[in-house]
C-alpha cells in the first residue's frame, strides 16, 4: 500500500490560480495534481514550471464532458467534437507530464439517452477506442469512469465500466473507481474493486457526502484492502465536491481548500499504512 500516491483534483479549488492549488498540495505532501481538463485555460508551460518548482507531479487530467462532447450524442459531429476534445487533453497531459486523462462516454448530468442502448454502446466504444489509440501514442492512459444513476443514465457501475474498456479492448484503456459514485451504486465495493483487477486504472475519493474521506458513512477499510487484494500500486485522487445541487457550478466552499486538504491526506496516509 506505500506504493499507491495520492493526489487532490483541483476542480474544487474554485476561482484560484492554478499556481496556489499547486503550491498548497505540495505543502501538505500530496504526490500529484489532478487537472481540470479544459486544457486553452493553461500555459504547460507555466505547469510544468510550477510542477518542478514545488516537486509534485501531475497525476491525471479529469476530462469534462459538457453537451458539446458526448461519445453517444445522436449528433455525428458532437461525437467527433468528444473524440478530439480527449485528442487535445492527450496532448495537454504529455505536455505536462500527466499520465492519464479520466474520460466517461457520456455528457455529465445528462440523464436520458437519445438512441438505443446498443448503439449507443457502439458509438461510445468506437470514439473512445479512437481516442485511446491517439493517447497510447503519447503513452496515456485513459481511465473510464461510471457515474451514479443521477449524472449518467449508460454507465453506472464498475462492472459496467470494465464491459466497455473490454470492448475498447486497448491496453491503455482501463476503469476508474470512484468512491461517491460506488456508494450509491455498488452493492458490494470490496467486491467490485476485485472484479476490475488489473484493470483498474485510477481511483477517484469522496465520503458518501463527498466531503474529505473520515466526514461520511463509507468504510475505507473495506475499500484499501480490496485495494491491496488486487496488488494496486496506481494514483488514488481526492475529488472532493460541495453538498450543492450543482456540484460542478463552482461554487467556493472555504473547507475545501486548506482543511479538507490536510484532512485526506492524513486520513488516508494512516490507512494505507494500517493495511499491510
Amino acid at each position: 500500500m506505500q506504493d499507491i500516491k495520492i493526489s487532490y483534483n483541483t476542480l474544487v479549488y474554485a476561482d484560484e490560480d492554478i499556481s496556489e492549488g499547486i503550491a498548497r498540495l505540495a505543502r501538505f505532501g500530496y504526490d500529484g495534481v489532478d487537472f481540470v481538463g479544459e486544457p486553452s485555460n493553461y500555459d504547460a508551460k507555466e505547469i510544468r514550471s510550477l510542477l518542478e518548482q514545488h516537486k509534485i507531479e501531475a497525476s491525471s487530467i479529469c476530462a469534462v464532458f459538457n453537451e458539446e462532447r458526448n461519445f453517444v450524442s445522436s449528433n455525428p459531429q458532437i461525437r467527433r467534437q468528444a473524440v478530439d476534445y480527449v485528442k487535445k487533453c492527450a496532448d495537454f497531459a504529455f505536455e505536462i507530464g500527466a499520465k492519464a486523462i479520466s474520460v466517461q462516454a457520456t455528457t455529465c448530468m445528462k440523464t436520458n439517452a437519445e438512441a438505443g442502448e446498443e448503439e449507443e454502446w457502439s458509438w461510445g466504444v468506437t470514439g473512445l477506442r479512437e481516442a485511446g489509440i491517439y493517447a497510447a501514442e503519447k503513452g496515456i492512459r485513459l481511465t473510464l469512469e461510471a457515474w451514479n444513476r443521477y449524472e449518467t443514465y449508460l454507465i453506472n457501475r464498475l462492472d459496467q465500466a470494465l464491459k466497455m474498456v473490454n470492448d475498447i479492448n486497448l491496453p491503455n484503456v482501463g476503469v476508474m473507481a470512484d468512491t461517491y459514485h460506488m456508494n450509491i451504486e455498488e452493492s458490494d465495493m470490496g467486491a467490485a474493486i476485485r472484479n476490475v483487477g488489473d484493470k483498474l486504472f485510477y481511483v477517484h475519493i469522496a465520503d458518501s457526502n463527498r466531503a474529505a474521506p473520515g466526514r461520511g458513512h463509507i468504510d475505507f477499510k473495506e475499500i484499501a484492502g480490496a485495494l491491496r487484494d488486487i496488488h494496486y500500486d496506481g494514483w488514488v485522487s481526492m475529488e472532493l465536491l460541495p453538498a450543492a445541487a450543482d456540484p460542478f457550478g463552482g461554487k467556493r466552499c472555504d473547507e475545501f481548500y486548506d482543511q479538507y486538504t490536510e484532512e485526506s491526506i492524513v486520513y488516508l496516509r494512516k490507512l494505507f499504512a494500517e493495511i499491510k
